[in-house]
């Protein structure tokens, strides 16, 4: 077994989100590190969900434009391995993202398979390593904007840009889809 607290920031804020915002939900620790982080169970705890929690700090671009800088809540930037995303046995990754500025924290709630699809489409097949820029906006929008001109990340912040694949408000603080798990 592992020493007993070995919990880094990220899965500290999404196990006291949990448990303050779902007191119904039990929460379990692995005793080693097998890719998840978290198994999180209805009342009884006869069902569960996995999660696998990535943290970042926030790098709202201080060195960006005016109209980035007052229109996002934070921005984060996480390296994975699209080879480890593949073989996630996890059944959701959970992004944690504060805003150091508004005091806010965001959880990006993703299946793994749906996450591995959008890098792909985004970023390509060749890379090994991806890097991804997830950017959060004041009115709750959230996109990944690694490798997008500046130009198409000022219209993220005005709310005016589209494309599908890298549109991820559907995940943003979607705590629903394991609440309809575990139910």
């Amino acid at each position: 077994m592992k020493p007993l607290f070995t919990i880094h920031a990220g899965e500290y804020l999404v196990g006291d989100y949990i448990e303050h915002t779902f007191p119904d939900w039990n929460l379990w620790l692995p005793s080693k590190d097998t890719g998840v982080d978290f198994l999180v169970t209805d009342t009884r705890s006869r069902k569960a969900v996995s999660i696998q929690v990535k943290f970042s700090k926030d790098f709202n671009p201080t060195h960006g434009s005016p109209l980035l800088q007052s229109r996002l809540l934070a921005a984060g930037w996480w390296t994975h391995d699209a080879r480890k995303i593949h073989k996630s046995e996890a059944d959701f990754g959970v992004f944690v993202l504060p805003s150091f500025v508004e005091k806010e924290i965001s959880f990006i709630i993703v299946p793994p398979t749906e996450l591995l699809r959008r890098f792909k489409a985004i970023h390509g097949t060749s890379k090994k390593r991806i890097h991804s820029y997830l950017r959060v906006t004041k009115t709750k929008r959230c996109w990944e904007a690694r490798g997008l001109p500046n130009a198409d990340q000022e219209l993220i912040a005005l709310d005016r840009f589209t494309d599908a694949n890298r549109d991820f408000t559907v995940f943003l603080n979607a705590w629903k889809q394991i609440e309809a798990r575990l139910k």
